[in-house]
């Protein structure tokens, strides 16, 4: 097993003992059942991980059991509590160490695509090749989206602000639906329902004056370049804005590079368009982000161009009506 797995069975089992936990009587609540339900349905491995964590549990004398219970419980054998202590130790301490190390930080690869539910029932989707980490605090729900791209749908407590750090934008939340995409050259913030306060870092750019905090209205998406020093507010259409929960890069009338640049986030074979003839062509359209080859054949044949191999991928020339 390569070094990713074990790390991916080891959180797997931290966070099926952090779950069982929290079902126990006295913490168990709605919120948390129906989390857990869908953590058990995103992994085979979470289901596995919890029958072994369960098992354990089970087979530690007195465990999760009333006083009065215990006392009438027949006691195990000593080998039998040598070894459920020595698995409870076990678990304890992987959980200990990986929450530690890795357990609030969640990342996903390129063409992944994970689902996180937190503690408060709180859930974060990330797409493709994004990395972010979760501090939740007494009266903080804290995210630091590092590159990437992820939408955040907020269990409401005013109580508990929740708030996302993404390069010098901070997004702050109060029981809503938003994206937001942090790339090199620039961020993006979509709400999609509820309301969003963005507030830029005052020593973002050393240069500009800060600009005042934008309260997003639902639909509007804030774009803030690193070449402009004012944000834009414009209002994408949130269906094509969030396909990419789908599966699927929709396209309505950009240019081919703008197509191109996107749909080589999801694959590590990449497209090019370095023609600026090719380059500028419109494209509109439904595609899957699975495939970026696939997505190259099926614009040479709707624009008559030749897909030609490189060593990363596929290029897109003019073809023969083109030159």
């Amino acid at each position: 097993m390569s070094t990713r797995s074990n790390i991916a069975e080891h959180l797997a089992l931290a966070e099926a003992s952090a779950w069982l936990v929290r079902l126990q009587p006295g913490s168990r609540t709605p919120a948390y059942e129906a989390a857990f339900r869908v953590w058990l349905a995103e992994d085979p491995m979470h289901a596995q991980a919890f029958a072994r964590v369960t098992e354990t549990w089970d087979i530690i004398p007195g465990a999760a059991r009333p006083a009065a219970a215990r006392a009438t419980r027949p006691s195990r054998q000593p080998r039998f509590m040598a070894m459920a202590a020595s698995l409870a130790f076990l678990i304890a301490t992987v959980t200990a160490v990986l929450f530690a190390v890795y357990g609030n930080v969640y990342q996903t690869r390129v063409g992944e695509q994970q689902t996180v539910v937190l503690e408060d029932g709180s859930r974060i989707t990330l797409n493709t090749d994004t990395r972010l980490s979760v501090d939740y605090r007494q009266n903080l729900r804290s995210i630091r989206l590092d590159h990437g791209e992820a939408l955040f749908e907020v269990a409401k407590n005013p109580q508990r602000p929740f708030v996302v750090q993404a390069g010098n934008e901070r997004v702050r939340a109060l029981g809503t639906t938003f994206m937001v995409r942090n790339e090199p050259d620039r961020l993006d913030v979509l709400l999609i329902e509820g309301r969003v306060q963005v507030t830029q870092s005052a020593d973002a750019r050393k240069d500009v004056p800060a600009t005042p905090p934008v309260v997003l209205e639902p639909g509007e998406r804030l774009v803030q370049r690193n070449d402009e020093a004012v944000p834009i507010l414009d209002r994408p259409p949130v269906e094509e804005a969030t396909a990419w929960r789908r599966g699927e890069a929709m396209f309505d009338n950009a240019t081919l590079a703008e197509a191109v640049a996107e749909i080589n986030r999801y694959g590590k074979a990449q497209v090019r368009a370095d023609d600026p003839h090719v380059a500028a062509l419109r494209i509109s359209g439904v595609f899957a982000t699975r495939d970026p080859v696939e997505f190259a054949n099926v614009i040479a044949k709707l624009h008559g161009l030749q897909v030609v191999r490189t060593k990363n991928g596929v290029a897109l020339r003019a073809g023969e009506h083109m030159r």
